[in-house]
């Protein structure tokens, strides 16, 4: 007998789900609000939740991953009558087993349940079974760092082709790292091949090898980093920088096994275990023509997406300890502690460079507070708690008042410009916030007319709201 809860505030819905899953000998509890259903999670465990989109207060999307991290880790099927593709794709990115859009028959509904209740009984025996992980010095604890370290245990049981993606600075070669050494072939070659590097006229020669002769220069018989992944780990940084001109020769020694060396005559094999790792979306990539479709299949037999350091905040105090630790020690220093309110600030910054940037930030605050035995927020970088500071005083992203021309810094005609990618980015995540508080204030909180005011799809606009911390009660409280 398994627990099930109901969240859902349509009372009709309630009763008959209750009614239907408890004929068939499950126990039942139900909840007419999220804040509700989450006090009944925190009261005692249960293996699923139907949860339903549309709440009095709030959306249910926005708390998939909230109830996922409950120690019991219920499966979640998401029921909406207002269903659409946006959001079913945030509502299986955030965690959710399955996404029903409403009316229910009584036969989905329990044929849902019998196939999400045989997943979470598998799930809860590989757990108990699952072979312990070498972290290879990967700090954290948090629930979004722990599937990924779950899912890299199961990985390292095999010699399938893995994908690791995520933006830069998450620790996607820590992993690769991690993986190697947690595989069967521990004390092999990992190879790391940093695809944004290779030109098109040297890549073969790098990745295959020549022979003495093949090409001005070629003075003698070198070996390919291919071959010298023979038996081991085939790292393929950036993945997604690899001339479309290798990509299909790459392909063949990946069906294959074999290639020549430039110049060779015969072929030669090499058994490696293939890893890749990229900060860019592939798919987006193939549908413009720019990566190969076989080849990312190829690619991603296992798939492991890292989040970003905002993502996962209730790491961030173990890992701003372990690196002020490190760099400590690289300084010959005693340990520091840490005064009230310097984690606080840490942890209300976006940390756009994750935890390459965090970590290059302690490094860089122990180094000037050598003789401090404790670190305050007066430590920081003045940048960090500059923006700290504003969003205090621009909590939802509403524009500040135009600095007048006069007090407006003048630009250093030695700062380089951005890339203009990043530069639109940057952009972009700072018109959104003031964008959305004018929409809404506009719509009077009214998600339904926001949505017919911006062509959102209302997914799309919790998504924005909840990655710009904007509330219906933030915007309601700013309109007196």
């Amino acid at each position: 007998m398994a627990t099930i809860l109901i969240i859902d505030d349509d009372r009709g819905m309630n009763g008959m789900l209750v009614d239907l899953i408890s004929s068939i000998g499950h126990d039942t509890r139900s909840a007419t609000t999220l804040s509700q259903g989450i006090a009944l999670l925190d009261q005692a465990p249960c293996d699923v939740v139907f949860l339903d989109v549309m709440m009095p207060d709030g959306s249910g999307l926005d708390r998939i991953q909230e109830i996922r991290k409950k120690p019991s880790a219920p499966e979640v099927i998401i029921m909406t009558g207002v269903g659409n593709a946006d959001g079913a794709e945030m509502a299986i990115k955030c965690g959710a087993w399955d996404y029903l859009p409403k009316p229910l028959s009584p036969k989905e509904i329990i044929l849902a349940l019998k196939r999400v209740l045989q997943y979470h009984e598998s799930e809860k025996r590989q757990s108990a079974a699952q072979i312990p992980c070498d972290t290879k010095g990967i700090v954290g604890s948090g629930p979004l760092l722990t599937a990924c370290l779950s899912r890299l245990s199961q990985a390292a049981r095999t010699d399938a082709s893995v994908l690791i993606t995520g933006e830069t600075g998450t620790g996607k070669e820590l992993f690769v790292r991690c993986l190697h050494a947690n595989s069967s072939k521990p004390k092999e070659s990992c190879v790391v091949v940093d695809c944004a590097s290779l030109t098109e006229t040297l890549a073969e020669s790098t990745l295959f090898g020549h022979v003495k002769g093949a090409f001005t220069g070629a003075s003698a018989d070198r070996e390919g980093l291919v071959k010298l992944a023979d038996g081991g780990t085939l790292f393929l940084d950036e993945i997604g920088e690899l001339n479309p001109s290798i990509q299909k020769v790459f392909l063949r020694v990946l069906q294959e096994k074999r290639f020549r060396p430039v110049g060779g005559r015969t072929e030669l094999t090499s058994r490696f275990r293939l890893v890749s790792a990229t900060h860019r979306n592939l798919d987006e990539m193939v549908e413009k023509g720019l990566f190969r479709k076989d080849l990312l299949y190829r690619l991603r037999a296992i798939t492991i997406e890292l989040p970003p350091l905002r993502q996962r905040l209730d790491d961030l105090p173990e890992l701003a300890a372990h690196f002020a630790g490190k760099a400590c020690k690289r300084f010959r220093l005693p340990a520091k502690g840490f005064a009230p309110g310097f984690m606080e600030t840490l942890t209300a910054y976006p940390w756009p460079g994750n935890v390459r940037e965090l970590a290059a930030t302690m490094e860089g605050i122990i180094s000037s507070a050598v003789d401090a035995p404790m670190l305050f927020p007066m430590h920081i970088p003045e940048t960090i708690r500059v923006h700290v500071a504003r969003q205090k005083i621009n909590p939802v992203g509403a524009p500040d008042l135009p600095t007048p021309p006069s007090l407006k810094p003048a630009p250093s005609p030695s700062q380089a410009p951005l890339p203009y990618k990043q530069f639109r980015c940057r952009v972009l995540d700072e018109a959104e916030p003031a964008y959305l508080l004018k929409l809404l204030k506009y719509a009077h909180g009214n998600i339904k007319e926001a949505c017919t005011l911006s062509k959102l799809s209302r997914a799309r606009l919790y998504e924005l709201m909840k990655k710009h911390q904007i509330s219906k009660e933030q915007i309601s409280s700013t309109e007196m």
